[in-house]
């Protein structure tokens, strides 16, 4: 069984909105960034290209916005994280705080990988979406609420239903999103069934 932390019903916090169709994972976390050896601190290079100027300093963008600061959710449009299939572009968002996704559409490699992450990609209509980030503008302060449970996204009075693929969503539910750990969890009998195959015998011995 899946630990109790690792189960998803649904996510709450402040919104960000981040308008703009085909935003792509280069924009995200542009290619140099790509060497470093760990993602610890690969949050500060998020947008990097569009959030700094040459001499390092600040330009306008939702992410430096302070209206915005310590939003988790971010809103975005139609078929967000297209392009190359890095997963250092959600270890970026989830470093600087992203814990869920609300758009049109996302690139299924980039949703892929946030589903690795334990970061939910739900989808609503366009016209959701213009709402959403219409009312975070208007007021930063309120919370968004994603409920994995009832497919649903709210924000106050307004509730939207959302989707996701149902074998993802259900990853959620059960916890079983995290892989690895579900590996883990079937360690004993993965043991056994190694001690079985007579290509391995002895092999689990010499560890």
């Amino acid at each position: 069984m899946a630990k109790a932390k690792s189960i998803f019903t649904s996510v709450r916090g402040r919104g960000i909105p981040l308008p703009g169709d085909e935003i792509d994972t280069d924009r995200i976390i542009p290619a140099r960034y790509l060497k470093a050896i760990t993602f610890e601190d690969i949050g500060r290079f998020a947008f990097f290209d569009e959030r700094f100027d040459e001499d390092g300093r600040e330009k306008p963008h939702p992410l430096n916005d302070d209206r915005f600061r310590g939003g988790s959710v971010l809103l975005v449009n139609k078929n967000f994280g297209c392009g190359s299939s890095r997963e250092h572009a959600p270890q970026a968002l989830m470093g600087v705080g992203i814990q869920a996704f609300v758009g049109e559409s996302f690139a299924e490699i980039f949703s892929g990988n946030c589903t690795a992450l334990g970061l939910p990609t739900v989808r609503v209509a366009k016209e959701a979406v213009q709402t959403l980030m219409r009312r975070v503008t208007g007021d930063p302060a309120v919370e968004i609420v994603v409920d994995l449970e009832k497919k649903t996204v709210s924000l106050g009075n307004d509730i939207f239903p959302c989707d996701m693929p149902e074998s993802i969503r259900q990853s959620f539910l059960l916890g079983t999103w995290d892989t690895m750990e579900t590996l883990l969890s079937h360690k004993a009998l993965i043991e056994t069934t190694a001690r079985s195959l007579p290509y391995l015998n002895g092999f689990l011995d010499h560890e």
